[in-house]
């Protein structure tokens, strides 16, 4: 089945919006922040480079004596200062979002929550981060000066020669030439002057093409400084994995209390009224069951039917606790039964090569339920697809509907919460609801 979102693919405008892009990008705010990041990366670079460079080495020829381990951990808290004022920079003007990286001496304070210059200093020189941002200075230099090197070429060359008619009458004025001198030989007394109207022409249709390159060459400079940003000056692969470890742990525990506080409320004020109540009628009929046989077999019928709600409410909530067709039969059993409990037709197809672990089936039922009940009551849909199957390591589920769109994971339609619950697996959810639908929303998890 064919999702109804297609990623960006470059060449796929409409020529309409092509052309007038092409001819407004040297103009663009994004061209000049960028252009003014180079200019500004250079004298940082130098600063960064001498102190990082003086630092190290000082420190390193002191290490014969107590005072080169303090003047190692000063070299590498100041890498770590200019690498805050490297993602500031790269932020305002790039608008590049680079987390911070971990503390120097983490969140706990080091072994055994000490938090002195020692062992302040100690983490410093441990820390595979700090040397990061010493790595960072000793390369950003060269590459500084290139970009610099090209952005001021590209610019002034690209801006000077298209606006080369505007300002050759300087040349005949002021300093006695017809124009802009290429080449000259004064022992043989040639000269070559841009003062013909064809030389102009070709002098002005370069400088426009130069012009035109210059923001997609200036992307490309700065996508490097990109890169070294954000390998080198944020957190580790490793830390952000730890941390988005910690956020999904804690998504998986509030979830659980969620679910634990639905149930005890379930329980209190469903199956747990009814049976008290049960309870209270078995007692009257008990009472009167010597003094009025008849009324007493009429709420003794009475509690019966309430015996069978109660049943009926306690099936209900196992089954929102984990169905047994669920364990039992698999994934495409248990959709076809949810599917044939939704109040809009519902086709589910299920192409699963084994059946993938237990916690998964486990969020592809109850995501399904979900979004299968916002179905029912908040699209207006007449009919709605399921689709599961497998690619590779992954189980992609996929549903549809013709309802009026509008869903969205920021609404706080309950959505937000199922994104949630699929990202404390690893999982990914994605939907595309535009105004007037079709909804599609596609869920990718992991298969173990």
């Amino acid at each position: 089945m064919a999702t109804a979102y297609r990623p960006y693919e470059p060449g796929t405008e409409p020529r309409g919006q092509l052309v007038p892009a092409v001819l407004k990008a040297p103009f663009q705010g994004r061209v000049w922040r960028e252009f003014l990041y180079v200019l500004i990366s250079l004298p940082m670079s130098i600063l960064t480079f001498v102190y990082t460079v003086t630092m190290i080495a000082l420190g390193s020829g002191l290490l014969i004596t107590f005072l080169g381990v303090p003047v190692l951990g000063a070299a590498l808290a100041g890498c770590r200062a200019f690498g805050v004022v490297e993602r500031a920079r790269a932020r305002a003007l790039l608008g590049l979002e680079v987390a911070e990286p971990e503390p120097v001496l983490g969140r706990r304070g080091g072994r055994g929550g000490r938090r002195g210059p020692v062992a302040w200093v100690g983490a410093l020189l441990r820390s595979g981060t700090s040397w990061r941002h010493v790595i960072y200075a000793l390369i950003h230099l060269p590459w500084a000066v290139l970009s610099f090197g090209f952005a001021m070429a590209l610019t002034f060359y690209g801006w000077g020669f298209a606006t080369y008619p505007l300002w050759r009458w300087v040349f005949p004025r002021y300093v006695d030439q017809p124009g802009l001198e290429v080449f000259g030989d004064d022992e043989r007394g040639r000269h070559f002057y841009l003062d013909a109207p064809f030389e102009i022409t070709v002098t002005c249709a370069s400088g426009v093409l130069v012009l035109f390159l210059t923001p997609w060459l200036m992307r490309g400079l700065t996508s490097v400084d990109r890169i070294m940003v954000t390998g080198l000056l944020g957190p580790s692969r490793l830390a952000s994995r730890v941390w988005e470890l910690e956020s999904d742990r804690g998504t998986v525990v509030d979830t659980a209390a969620a679910d634990l506080r639905r149930i005890e409320r379930d329980l209190h004020d469903g199956a747990q009224a009814r049976l008290v109540a049960l309870a209270m009628d078995l007692g009257l009929a008990k009472e009167k069951l010597e003094e009025d046989p008849e009324a007493a077999a009429k709420m003794v019928d009475e509690a019966h039917g309430e015996v069978k709600l109660a049943l009926q409410e306690l099936r209900d909530l196992a089954r929102g606790i984990h169905p047994a067709i669920l364990t039992d039969r698999g994934l495409g059993p248990a959709l076809s039964a949810l599917a044939a409990r939704c109040t809009v037709p519902v086709k589910a197809t299920v192409d699963l090569p084994q059946r993938p672990a237990p916690a998964i089936e486990g969020i592809v039922y109850f995501t399904v339920s979900e979004l299968l009940q916002n179905i029912s009551k908040h699209s207006g849909a007449r009919t709605a697809e399921v689709d599961v199957w497998r690619t590779d390591d992954r189980v992609m589920l996929q549903i549809t509907d013709d309802g009026r769109g509008g869903a969205d994971t920021a609404t706080g339609s309950g959505l937000a919460g199922l994104a949630e619950r699929i990202d404390a697996v690893d999982g990914i959810l994605v939907v595309h609801s535009p105004a007037g639908g079709p909804t599609t929303v596609t869920a990718e998890l992991p298969w173990r």
